[in-house]
C-alpha cells in the first residue's frame, strides 16, 4: 500500500517525512515530491506529497491513524496512492 500525505507547504511535508521515518522505521524514509495541479499555471499552486511506501502492509491501523493525524496537524490530508 502507498499512503500519500498532501501539503501546501514544502516545510510541512519535509517535517512530516522526518517524523514518519522516525516513528515508523519499518516503512523506511518517505519521499517528498512536488505535484503541480492539472491546469494550474502558477507554481505556487503546487502541492507537496510525502509518499509513504508500505508494500507489505506492515503499518497497523493505529499507524495509519497516526499518518492521518500528522497530516491534519500540518494542515494536510492523507490519500491512498
Amino acid at each position: 500500500m502507498r499512503h500519500l500525505l498532501v501539503f501546501a507547504e514544502r516545510d510541512a511535508a519535509e517535517e512530516v517525512a522526518e517524523t514518519v521515518a522516525g516513528e515508523f522505521p519499518v516503512v523506511g524514509v518517505p519521499t517528498v515530491v512536488r505535484e503541480t495541479l492539472a491546469g494550474e499555471d502558477d507554481a505556487e499552486d503546487a502541492q507537496w506529497l510525502v509518499v509513504v511506501e508500505d508494500p507489505s502492509g506492515a503499518l497497523p491501523p493505529e499507524g495509519v491513524a497516526r499518518l492521518e493525524a500528522l497530516a491534519e496537524e500540518y494542515e494536510g490530508w492523507r490519500e491512498n496512492g
